[in-house]
């Protein structure tokens, strides 16, 4: 059985591993919303990596009905899916996106939150990929035998907005915002209609694109010295973000960096930020 030794890999190390039993790639890919972030994808090209399945958090790998973006969903929706894409109990599981790192980081904790642990995130993506050489293909595989993955969540690695608002004037709490300074100090309107400006109170901005080397991961050791200006590894940090997607890239160099007490606010500042009761900063 393969050994993992990071919650990363490259594209030298997948290139090897490609067709080895139980190793599943998966394209993660969600459109992108961040300023100067651009999918290789698009309506009239599409490539992946050869033997990759599309696994779609966006619309369907998600909570049904809810006003709020690609919401994690129940574990009974989430195995039955993932038994679709042909996914076992003992799948190595690596999972990429068409940005770079961008939406892949929120696939590998969502597996993660229901209780699978062979799961990594591909280094750069697809971009890292093609730039390496390596053979891509037209589409992704869409028939394969249903799998026997089984979901055994871990409930405290998303939470709620009251987990968050507890948490505000809790010193064995940080709370991370992956978005850009300009929204996180209310300098700069929010993309979505309605949503007001601004962060929580007592929470630090630490923009996703600051860990990040044209579109890699910085080293374990760069990552430590950013999240301790934030941060010890005793507290538990909580990430968010828009909508729950960059705040998982956040969680994922935390994890790289040493931090283990994680977990993501999924309604992040959709939720957070919708008229509302909940307080909010601009200072």
């Amino acid at each position: 059985m393969t050994e993992l030794t990071s919650s990363i890999v490259d594209s030298d190390w997948l290139s090897k591993q490609l067709g080895t039993k139980n190793l599943l790639v998966l394209d993660a890919s969600v459109s992108p919303v961040v300023p100067g972030y651009v999918s290789i994808n698009n309506a009239e090209s599409f490539v992946a990596i050869p033997g990759a399945r599309r696994f779609d958090y966006d619309q369907q790998v998600c909570k049904p009905n809810s006003s709020l973006p690609h919401m994690m969903p129940s574990a009974e929706l989430f195995e039955a899916e993932v038994q679709k894409l042909g996914i076992n109990a003992d799948s190595l599981i690596v999972v990429y996106d068409d940005v770079g790192i961008y939406a892949s980081p929120r696939a590998w904790w969502m597996f993660k939150a229901m209780g699978h642990q062979r799961v990594v995130v591909l280094d750069g993506g697809l971009p890292a990929w093609i730039d390496a050489g390596l053979a891509t293909t037209g589409a992704v595989e869409t028939t394969f035998p249903v799998g026997n993955f089984n979901a055994k969540p871990v409930a405290e690695l998303f939470c709620d907005f009251a987990v968050v608002l507890a948490a505000l004037d809790d010193a064995n709490c940080s709370i991370l915002d992956a978005r850009s300074a300009g929204r996180f100090y209310g300098t700069v309107p929010e993309p979505r209609p309605g949503v007001r400006s601004g962060h929580m109170p007592n929470s630090k901005n630490l923009p996703f694109p600051e860990l990040l080397d044209t579109g890699v991961m910085k080293s374990a050791a760069e990552l430590r010295e950013i999240f301790s200006q934030f941060a010890s590894v005793e507290q538990k940090l909580i990430t968010s973000c828009g909508s729950g997607i960059t705040a998982c890239i956040l969680t994922l160099a935390a994890d790289l960096a040493g931090y283990d007490k994680l977990a993501v606010y999924d309604g992040s500042w959709a939720e957070w930020g919708a008229p509302g009761k909940l307080p909010v900063a601009t200072d």
